[in-house]
């Protein structure tokens, strides 16, 4: 089995042997080296995966190495040394973040067998060799010409993927977000940070939007729900210069019986508002008709103070980086605690971007957060298993893909113990398994549905007499929804 290789630099000899020792005895190939040009020799020849950095160099700083590994496009994840601040080294992270660098995580000195063994020893936990890149030459940011971008549009490439949005007091299903995604037929999927801004442009960015709204709105008009769902829309700070932009929108809205209030306007400022006074009358104009109105990524880009006071917003949004980093930088914690509390005391509604784990959502719920979406519940969807994760609902699944995971992956390991049987399978197989839903059938007795693509496992689990519920009986079929009830 090929061993992960990880490169150290660092010009303190005594701590680049202390990471060399530990890395070798949890199974790396490890090669230190003192200078960056030594260094820099070994990212070429031997294309490490993971690369220990040590800030502070009498010849080039890390901040300098790093900006150099980004120009190279290097994909090797990076543990950040040093003996500086706590602030500094978070700051170095950022940056490198910034600049496309994979950082796995930051070690201040002096540092601590544990610390260190902790994390080195989580690499080969969470990775395998054939699952990290090592460093490349990096590739060129798609940038679409003009014309590309009409075939585009001629042709319908633009497709629509909703990510749900949750109510974090209740956990119920509240709406979705509508994401643009283009379907290149050569390159594949393609993601909005590669086209938004050369569709404004080019003055396109009116049609993309009318197109992402025509199939949002037909979309969430065959919804299957009891409740009538919202639907966020992105819309772009270059198209409030069309004073009938609400007329228009509000045309399709009755197209399909679809009633304004049930949509919210997310502005998404990556350009500036060319005309404050005619964007004032268009988003008034919105607000008028019904359509509530977001600030989207806000403390990002070009929102500000002024535009939150100054347009009609029913709704702000915290950027996902600072959610995401929450846990790890207070910093961070304190510009959500902030924008929070300011939204409510304007009279807002406070959405959450970026919840990825529990840890998070208990703690942007103890701040009284209104909703939340991340991939903590569901990544976004193409409008078929939207539908189809939805309908689940409608039918008595709870939407606990991963709120209750661990408690059923404790159930179905307690399960196969008590018929005896090896348990090192059952403990591998709800890691790598995803869980739908929790689906109640009956007065005592729930459907626990696992998948992976092509492959599902359900899990029956009923209840007992006594205070823990009984074992529940697994079940393997090669299907992707949950077998019809009896």
């Amino acid at each position: 089995m090929l061993k992960s290789r990880l490169l150290v630099l660092d010009d303190d000899s005594t701590v680049a042997q202390t990471i060399h020792w530990i890395a070798e005895s949890v199974g790396f190939d490890v090669r230190s080296v003192s200078t960056p040009a030594a260094f820099f020799a070994e990212v070429e020849q031997w294309l490490p995966e993971f690369i220990a950095l040590d800030l502070a160099m009498p010849e080039l700083d890390g901040v300098e190495i790093m900006n150099l590994l980004s120009d190279q496009g290097c994909r090797a994840r990076i543990i950040v040394t040093s003996g500086m601040g706590g602030r500094i080294l978070d700051a170095a992270r950022r940056s490198a973040t910034q600049h496309g660098l994979d950082i796995l995580g930051v070690l201040p000195k002096p540092l601590t067998r544990q610390n260190l063994s902790d994390l080195v020893a989580g690499l080969t936990a969470r990775e395998s060799p054939q699952l990290v890149q090592p460093c490349a030459t990096q590739q060129h940011q798609f940038v679409p010409t003009l014309e590309e971008l009409r075939r585009a549009l001629e042709k319908r490439e633009f497709v629509v993927a909703y990510q749900p949005k949750i109510d974090c007091t209740t956990k119920a299903l509240a709406g979705f977000e509508a994401l643009v995604r283009w379907q290149h037929p050569e390159r594949g999927t393609i993601f909005p940070d590669s086209f938004i801004q050369a569709a404004e442009e080019s003055l396109l960015i009116d049609r993309l939007t009318e197109q992402v709204f025509d199939q949002g709105l037909e979309w969430l008009s065959g919804i299957p729900s009891p409740i009538e769902l919202g639907l966020a829309l992105n819309i772009s700070a270059k198209s409030l210069g069309d004073f009938r932009l609400a007329d228009r929108f509000s045309a399709l809205c009755s197209q399909f019986s679809i009633a304004p209030e049930r949509i919210v306007l997310e502005l998404t400022e990556t350009s500036a508002i060319v005309d404050p006074l005619l964007s004032l009358d268009v988003l008034t104009r919105f607000r008028m008709k019904g359509f509530k109105l977001s600030i989207d990524d806000f403390g990002t880009g070009f929102s500000s103070m002024v535009q939150l006071v100054r347009l009609p917003f029913s709704e702000i949004k915290v950027d996902k980086g600072f959610v995401i980093s929450a846990l790890q930088f207070q910093e961070s914690r304190a510009v959500t605690k902030c924008i929070v509390d300011l939204g409510h005391s304007l009279g807002l509604s406070v959405v959450a971007e970026g919840v990825e784990d529990r840890q998070t959502l208990d703690w942007i719920k103890s701040l009284g957060c209104d909703f939340f979406q991340g991939y903590y519940v569901a990544r976004p969807m193409l409008g078929i298993a939207a539908s189809e994760w939805t309908g689940n609902l409608s039918r008595g699944c709870v939407p606990k893909r991963r709120l209750d995971r661990d408690r059923s992956r404790e159930s179905a390991r307690r399960n196969l113990r008590h018929q005896n049987r090896p348990t090192s399978r059952a403990e591998e197989w709800p890691e790598s398994w995803t869980l739908l839903s929790l689906c109640p059938f009956g007065m005592n007795s729930c459907r626990i549905v696992y998948q992976r693509p092509g492959v599902a496992r359900t899990a029956v689990r009923r209840a007992s007499a006594g205070p823990e519920p009984g074992p529940p009986q697994l079940c393997r079929r090669q299907c992707s929804r949950p077998r019809p009830e009896r």
